[in-house]
């Protein structure tokens, strides 16, 4: 023989498996969520990373380019001055011309 279930304890199994599984729905589309604003903050970072770092090489290579310039300079003996001299040249001569 078998027994009927009751129509309240059908009702309350369903109405805390609808809950659960609405629990459940809501932590994945929070953590959905989250790991979209996150990874939208990663590629924000991740470009402003990518113009940092070309800053960098370029600052870099400015900076090789002044030291091979400062060792073309000593390798052909050209010497640090101290103070600039100018010399004033008159209006009426050819130079001026």
């Amino acid at each position: 023989m078998r027994k009927k279930i009751s129509f309240k304890i059908f009702w309350t199994i369903t109405f805390f498996l609808i809950s659960l599984t609405s629990i459940f729905y809501i932590f994945q589309v929070t953590s959905l969520i989250q790991s979209r604003y996150l990874l939208k903050n990663y590629e924000k970072k991740l470009k402003q990373l990518t113009k940092e770092s070309e800053m960098l090489e370029i600052n870099l290579s400015k900076s090789n380019s002044f030291s091979k310039i400062e060792n073309y300079l000593t390798k052909e003996n050209f010497v640090k001055t101290n103070k600039i001299k100018y010399i004033q040249i008159l209006g009426s001569t050819v130079a001026a011309k």
